[in-house]
């Protein structure tokens, strides 16, 4: 006999006033996906590299032509506040002080997976494909390759690339800005 357990799923307006009665703190490493509170492994040294690496890339390539976020919330809907580890938005003079950039806002999302790249690939990059962002990175460090996603649809994306070292990708949003594998790998 299975057990089916229920679910409380949260919205996000009951998530930040957990964080602001302190019931979420700073310290935890949380996001919002779909409703449910879930926790965030920890940051490795690879890890860490990578989207160091992908900051350094972004910044000095783009310039004035995206704000690059790291490791900071993006508002998909009403029940999700992910947290990827690169965003480029749009430029805002605010820079999203307003508010969280919201699908709109979003010209590339980029998740670094060493240990999460099942997890990134079956519950991340799906409901980014439902939010309908337009192009997605998963750079899988244990592979050493770059997955791309492109043309979001309700059931994922319909364009997938999965490139190694030695292949260079241009970014959607911006076909002039060319990176090479090894580059983003290091």
């Amino acid at each position: 006999m299975s057990i089916q357990l229920l679910r409380r799923r949260f919205s996000l307006e009951e998530y930040h006033q957990m964080a602001e009665a302190g019931i979420l703190t700073e310290n935890d490493r949380v996001e919002l996906l779909d409703g449910e509170i879930v926790e965030m492994s920890p940051i490795g040294r690879r890890h860490a590299a990578c989207v160091d690496r992908l900051n350094r890339l972004f910044g000095s390539r783009l310039a004035e032509r995206a704000i690059v976020r790291v490791q900071n919330p993006i508002e998909l809907s009403d029940r999700a506040e992910p947290q990827p580890d690169i965003a480029l938005l749009q430029p805002r003079e605010d820079f999203y002080e307003a508010g969280h950039p919201q699908p709109q806002d979003i010209l590339l999302l980029v998740e670094v997976a060493d240990t999460t790249a099942e997890f990134d690939r079956e519950i991340k990059i799906p409901l980014y494909a439902s939010s309908r962002i337009a192009e997605v990175w998963l750079v899988d460090i244990n592979e050493q390759c770059l997955e791309v996603y492109r043309q979001p649809a309700s059931n994922g994306y319909q364009n997938v690339q999965k490139l190694q070292r030695g292949q260079s990708i241009f970014i959607q949003a911006f076909p002039d800005i060319n990176l090479t594998v090894d580059e983003i790998l290091g």
